[in-house]
């Protein structure tokens, strides 16, 4: 039976009276707060692997009714087995309290006399007992606070899409417990949202996975009324959601916030039924769909994958093109600049002990109390703090595992015993790799490269930050360097800006690809991106505002587009300036200027104009990242070409600035682009012997004339090398000839194609 009371100092505590034993009494306190016990005191690339082209999928019903379903205690002959959720972490708490831990020395006390609390001298808030039957029934004491049913399950959801899109969240306080072997996961966070629509908001949209189910919530210290509703959305992993719209008394007004305390709890368990109800194969859907609470592995990715944490977002089925991928960057976009802070509490059975914790990407110590007697049936408690931090273009996740630490160059690696043997592998890859980015970003990384090991061979890799979750298993030297060169460059690049942070990362696998194997097979990798970029560029800024750069909520924009923006900057500054202003930039520093929708591209580019030569860049900023004016489209109008000796007795010789040259040859490419993103691209020309290339700006909706001189007569011009992404072709090639067939006659030569 559970006894709620205030004692003298006006603090709330619980009190669980236990069959055959004394009362324990546990003080209530809001999440993240130092309660005095050592267990109280102090998260390769995306890839799902769905097919979103089946439209028939069983998650497009109505919405339904919600029925949160009770959760009871069963009392046995000497305890009670399930305590309702939401309090379980005090039990646990409560019983390690009582039970000396490890590093202990007072021996424990005799079953059969257990310790007498002291008597406390408060009000009843209420009491709880269940019977036999699991028939829970509640009293309300005299120092109860008046409390009514404040959450109402209905059929239709009651927020609007428009309140959902508005609803900006700013701050997570939350205070997480986990009991690892039964799935479940208890919460009580206090968040602040930002109403960042135009209109006032009557209702607070809040949303969690459908296993999840709202308890409690409240505003300005009082409960608050609200309905929960079934959401079909494929942001969860199940599929749906379950919605809880806040009504206020008073509405919202734009750029207004307003502090929630909420309460949580349910089970995740391994779920897949987003991607089984299309129709994928439920091997794939599964080892794609990793998301669980597990005895040996936790991993939660957040929105997209999982939503354990409160969010906000029009529902989103898959199947209906890419407005899944595009909430979920959306999400992460709105989400920059939020502060986060986290307690943990993990709840594990004896000898599964967590040894490795990630919040956010970002490894956390784990504090671990265990009984001194090591039984079976007492639970140990694991407990990690993340203090305020800031978020990126991120969603909040949660890792916990049991898992066997290996330090390497820059990178520490948790694996599985039966992976143990490929962590040498591993750790020379990220030896051969590390000079590489020294060279290019800084002697030492902003902090350490995790990688942690999956449950299963066959399970989808999954990056945030400094963490790569994947399989570590043996692979050729040249495929593990090539993860390692971008893995490892988070640690080094860890922007809160999506087109920095993924840009710079795929920036430098390709620079790898160039160094190894060639500048060929780095093109061609550039190139296999180029057709899906330009898919979905709009053909002009009228017809579509795009996504720019620095607001980019697709991976197409911040992967592809944003590697190719740093290949245009390597040209147009150089190496040696492009390394510098990499070297230079520092996140906190770029995330002071502002992050989210409306932040701009940040810092870079003055960096960049400070590295180099002075050269302005403001043309390039506004075309390529400030803007999306879609793809240039480049065209070789005309080629001529005429002897530099017949030229210096032309008028026009000193335009040239030739001078006669018997085997010099002036070649004349007037240029075009019929797109309206300027570009400066490299324009060759070539012959048997040798070739000259020149840089050419080309301005958007305009043409340009450039004159090459060349040794010996020209045989070819080369418009774009494909490091500027077109709209239809990324190298365009001419073949000259002469029109008489007589290259000596002077006159302007034909070209062919």
């Amino acid at each position: 039976m559970k006894i709620g009371f205030i004692d003298n100092a006006g603090v709330p505590h619980i009190s669980f009276l236990r069959c055959g034993q004394a009362r324990i009494s546990t003080p209530l306190v809001p999440p993240g707060t130092n309660a005095g016990c050592p267990t109280l005191a102090t998260f390769l690339f995306l890839s799902l692997g769905w097919d979103s082209t089946n439209l028939n999928s069983t998650l497009s019903t109505p919405h339904v009714k919600v029925r949160p379903s009770p959760r009871f205690c069963k009392v046995g002959k000497r305890k009670s087995r399930f305590y309702r959720i939401a309090f379980r972490f005090l039990v646990a708490i409560a019983l390690l309290a009582a039970l000396p831990a490890q590093s202990q020395t007072t021996p424990a006390a005799p079953q059969d006399q257990p310790q007498q609390d002291a008597p406390h001298h408060g009000k009843v808030i209420f009491s709880r007992s269940t019977d036999e039957n699991g028939q829970t029934t509640t009293t309300v004491g005299p120092g109860a606070q008046q409390t009514t049913p404040s959450g109402q399950s209905v059929e239709k959801p009651t927020a609007s899409d428009a309140e959902r899109a508005a609803l900006t969240f700013t701050e997570f306080n939350m205070d997480v417990h986990l009991r690892s072997a039964e799935h479940e996961i208890a919460v009580r966070a206090l968040i602040t949202v930002r109403n960042d629509g135009k209109s006032p908001l009557a209702h607070i949209p809040l949303e969690i996975s459908s296993s999840l189910h709202w308890e409690r919530i409240r505003v300005a210290a009082g409960d608050a009324l609200y309905t929960i509703a079934t959401l079909n959305s494929d942001t969860d992993h199940t599929g749906q959601l379950h919605e809880a719209a806040v009504k206020l008394a008073t509405p919202l007004a734009p750029g207004a916030t307003l502090q929630l305390d909420v309460t949580y709890s349910g089970t995740i368990p391994q779920s897949a039924q987003r991607l089984l109800a299309i129709g994928t194969p439920d091997d794939v859907a599964r080892h794609s769909d990793w998301d669980a609470i597990d005895t040996d592995f936790i991993g939660l990715r957040g929105f997209g994958n999982v939503v354990w944490y409160p969010a906000s977002a029009p529902p989103v089925i898959l199947g209906d093109g890419a407005r899944v991928f595009d909430e979920m960057g959306e999400h992460k976009l709105r989400m920059a600049g939020a502060h986060f802070f986290l307690h943990l509490t993990v709840e594990f059975p004896h000898g599964h002990t967590p040894t490795v914790a990630l919040i956010n990407g970002h490894s956390v110590p784990l504090t671990v109390t265990e009984p001194q007697n090591g039984s079976d049936e007492i639970s140990g408690v694991a407990t990690a703090t993340l203090n305020s931090a800031t978020l990126g273009f991120e969603a909040p996740s949660l890792f916990a595992a049991v898992r066997t630490e290996h330090p390497a160059k820059n990178t520490t690696l948790w694996t599985l015993p039966a992976d143990d043997a490929a962590v040498a592998e591993w750790a020379s890859a990220a030896s051969t790799v590390t000079p590489f980015l020294q060279g290019w970003l800084g002697q030492a990384p902003r902090s350490q490269l995790t990688i942690l090991d999956l449950p299963d061979p066959q399970d989808a890799p999954f990056e945030t930050g400094p963490l790569l979750v994947t399989v570590v298993q043996s692979a050729t030297p040249a495929q593990l360097t090539g993860v390692m060169a971008h893995a490892l460059t988070h640690a080094w690049m860890s922007s809160p800006r999506a087109w920095l942070s993924e840009g710079v990362a795929h920036f430098m696998g390709t620079l790898w690809l160039e160094k190894t194997l060639g500048r060929e097979k780095a093109l061609e990798a550039l190139e296999s991106g180029r057709s899906a970029l330009a898919l979905i560029e709009p053909s002009s800024p009228g017809e579509s505002s795009g996504q720019p750069l620095a607001q980019a909520i697709s991976p197409v924009y911040y992967r592809t587009k944003a590697t190719y923006a740093f290949w245009m900057l390597r040209d147009l500054v150089g190496d040696p300036a492009l390394s510098a202003a990499l070297r230079a930039y520092d996140p906190a520093q770029d995330a002071a200027r502002g992050l989210g929708p409306d932040s701009g591209s940040g810092s870079f580019e003055k960096l960049l104009e400070q590295a180099g030569l002075r050269r302005d860049l403001s043309w390039f900023f506004a075309d390529w990242v400030d803007a999306d004016k879609g793809l240039p489209d480049i065209a070789i109008d005309n080629v001529f070409f005429t002897s530099a000796e017949t030229a210096s007795h032309t008028p026009n010789a000193s335009d040239s600035g030739a001078g006669p040259e018997a085997n010099g040859w002036i070649v004349t490419v007037d240029l075009a682009n019929s797109g309206y993103a300027a570009a400066e691209i490299p324009v060759t020309v070539r012959n048997s012997d040798t070739s000259v290339t020149q840089r050419v700006l080309v301005p958007a909706r305009s043409k340009a004339t450039q004159r090459i001189l060349i040794q010996g007569r020209p045989t070819e011009v080369q418009a774009n090398d494909g490091t500027v992404p077109e709209t239809e072709a990324s190298v365009h090639i001419r073949r000259l000839t002469d029109a008489n067939g007589d290259s000596s006659s002077g006159s302007p030569g034909a070209v062919q194609q």
